[in-house]
């Protein structure tokens, strides 16, 4: 049954990998994705890494804002404004570049297999797409219902669109369709796997919290969201209706 009723409550750009993002309120959609999503991710010049809060919690309290189409400014903790690799270096204790997405180059992340007991577990590395630094090959944009996330901070699920839904699992029947949402069209092509990042403290009094992922792995097989891919770009903007064809 193709869910009715399910409408655009928030859209959300992460400009940086694994660093906050901008709420916005339009976002033009393009074959990456939102227009500047995951354009941009710093990258570990010992180990050739794509560094995520899977490895680097601390990402998380930095903050990332589009200045333009080709001009990012993160914030640190502190409140200094820098892209300067020294200052991320130094902020990080390791040596990083700020590096943008490009057609020739995929990112390369990783994750501990085990989430409980990461210091021992050991951790798997893969490729990820060209042109942007999402973790799928099979997702540019990512969507997850409120009623499905519940009463969780929907921060930990870093969805570029959050839909108003009633029923929990409403986003679940999506897979395997094309949708319509303002001016783009979509196709819904997987849930999303849940890892370690949902567990993670973030500013605002998010918590670290392994429950989480407890949950979800207990009661939704580990998936909660849809990842899509963009067949037409255009814009869409809170309030907008989502079309299943």
């Amino acid at each position: 049954m193709s869910p009715k009723g399910l409408r655009v409550g928030e859209l959300w750009r992460f400009p940086v990998k694994s660093m906050q993002g901008e709420r916005l309120e339009v976002a033009d959609l393009d074959e990456r994705g939102l227009r500047g999503d995951r354009q941009w991710a710093l990258l570990d010049l010992d180990t050739g890494l794509t560094l995520t809060a899977r490895r680097v919690p601390e990402l998380l309290f930095a903050s990332a804002r589009l200045v333009d189409d080709d001009t990012v400014e993160i914030e640190l903790p502190d409140g200094a404004v820098t892209t300067d690799a020294a200052a991320l270096s130094d902020w990080l204790g390791r040596r990083v570049e700020l590096r943008r997405a490009n057609d020739a180059v995929a990112g390369t992340y990783e994750i501990a297999l085990d989430a409980e007991h990461e210091d021992t577990a050991t951790w798997v590395q893969w490729h990820g797409p060209t042109g942007t630094f999402h973790d799928s090959t099979r997702t540019r944009v990512s969507l997850a219902s409120t009623a499905t996330m519940g009463s969780w901070d929907r921060r930990r699920f870093r969805a570029n669109v959050v839909l108003e839904a009633a029923a929990a699992g409403a986003e679940d029947v999506l897979v395997g369709h094309r949708v319509a949402l303002g001016g783009a069209v979509l196709d819904v092509g997987k849930a999303i796997d849940r890892c370690v990042m949902t567990t993670r403290p973030q500013p605002g009094g998010i918590e670290r919290d392994l429950d989480v992922l407890r949950t979800i792995a207990r009661e939704r097989a580990n998936e909660l969201g849809v990842g899509a891919m963009v067949v037409t770009g255009g814009r869409v903007a809170t309030g907008d209706e989502l079309i299943v064809s």
